[in-house]
C-alpha cells in the first residue's frame, strides 16, 4: 500500500498522501494518536459510535471514517458521526455487510458509505459512495461551515409544469418566503402544535413532516387538523420509516401515517411513500381550496 507507521501499540499505514495531507488506515480507532492531528482523513475500523469517537476526537484528525457497526440497536453503531459534528470534524460511516469490522485495510478498499454527518455531506460525500473516494474528498475539501450551530439543508427534487417544487429541507423553520403558497415541503421535525404554528406562519403549498412516533394522545399530529382549518395540505410520515430531523431520510424513506382532508382531496393516503405524496401535493386543490 503505502509507508507503514508502526509504534507498538498504534499501528497505521498511510494510503493516499497529498498537499501535506493524508488517508491513514487503522484497525481499532485506539490507534488514532497527535500524529494524525490536524492533517489526516483516518480511517478506522471500529464502530463509529459515542466510545469510538470520544477516543479519536482529542486528537483532531481531519475527518474519520469508521464502520456502522450494523447500525443496531438505538442506532448506536453510528451515534459517533453526529458527536463528531458538534466538534466540527465529518465523519462516515461504511455499511456493515460492504467492509470487515477491524480491518482498516477492508474498509478503505471495499467499504461504502452508509452514512455520513452533515460536514462530510459539505465535502461532497454521499450515500453509496466508495469509501476511498469518500475519503480523497475528504482529503481534498474543507467543510462549507464547520462551526457549532444550526446547519440549513435545502434541495428542490422536482419542479411542476405551474412552476410549483417539492423543497427538501430539516425543519419548517426553514422556509423561505418563495416557499408561501407556492411550494411542497418535505421536513423532518414533529406535525404536532408547535409544528403547526411555524406552519401557519410560513404557509406552504403542501407539507409533509413526521408523525414523532405518535407521542401521546397523538400529539406528534395533532398539527394537521390545526392547519387544515386554515387550507393547508399536509401529511406526516411514520417515525419508524424515517430519521425524524432528517428531511432527506423522510423523502426517501418516509411512508405517510396520517394526513389531513386536504392533502387527501389531493390523492394522498396513508401507507403511500412520501415521495409520491409530495408530488400529489403540487396539485391544485380539486375543491378549489387554497393554501
Amino acid at each position: 500500500m503505502g509507508s507503514l507507521l508502526e509504534s507498538e501499540d498504534h499501528p497505521q499505514d498511510v494510503v493516499l498522501e497529498r498537499g501535506g495531507r493524508r488517508v491513514v488506515t487503522m484497525d481499532s480507532a485506539r490507534y488514532v494518536d497527535a500524529t494524525n492531528t490536524g492533517t489526516d482523513v483516518v480511517v478506522a475500523a471500529s464502530y463509529i459510535g459515542v466510545l469510538p469517537a470520544r477516543l479519536m476526537a482529542p486528537h483532531r484528525p481531519r475527518a474519520v471514517i469508521g464502520h456502522d457497526g450494523g447500525i443496531g440497536k438505538d442506532a448506536a453503531g453510528i451515534q459517533g458521526l453526529y458527536y463528531l459534528e458538534a466538534l466540527g470534524i465529518p465523519a462516515v460511516a461504511a455499511a456493515g455487510d460492504s467492509a470487515e469490522l477491524g480491518n482498516g485495510a477492508d474498509l478503505y478498499a471495499e467499504g461504502v458509505v452508509s452514512r455520513l454527518n452533515i460536514l462530510a455531506e459539505q465535502c461532497g460525500v454521499r450515500q453509496g459512495m466508495p469509501i476511498a473516494e469518500a475519503a480523497a474528498l475528504l482529503l481534498d475539501t474543507d467543510p462549507t461551515d464547520a462551526e457549532p450551530g444550526t446547519k440549513v439543508r435545502r434541495e428542490v427534487v422536482e419542479t411542476s409544469p405551474s412552476g410549483r417544487q417539492v423543497v427538501v429541507t430539516d425543519s419548517i423553520i426553514f422556509a423561505r418566503p418563495e416557499d408561501r403558497d407556492r411550494n411542497v415541503l418535505v421536513t423532518a421535525g414533529h406535525t404536532g402544535r408547535s409544528g403547526a404554528s411555524f406552519l401557519l406562519e410560513f404557509r406552504p403549498w403542501g407539507f409533509i413532516c413526521s408523525d414523532g412516533g405518535g407521542a401521546k394522545n397523538d400529539s406528534g399530529t395533532a398539527g394537521l387538523q390545526i392547519v387544515e382549518a386554515h387550507g393547508l395540505a399536509g401529511a406526516s410520515v411514520s417515525a419508524a420509516t424515517a430519521a425524524i430531523g432528517d428531511a432527506w431520510s423522510s423523502y426517501a424513506d418516509g411512508i405517510i401515517a396520517a394526513c389531513n382532508e386536504p392533502a387527501r382531496r389531493r390523492g394522498v393516503a396513508v401507507g403511500m411513500p412520501a415521495r409520491e405524496a409530495a408530488h400529489l401535493l403540487l396539485a391544485d386543490d380539486p375543491d378549489g381550496g387554497s393554501s
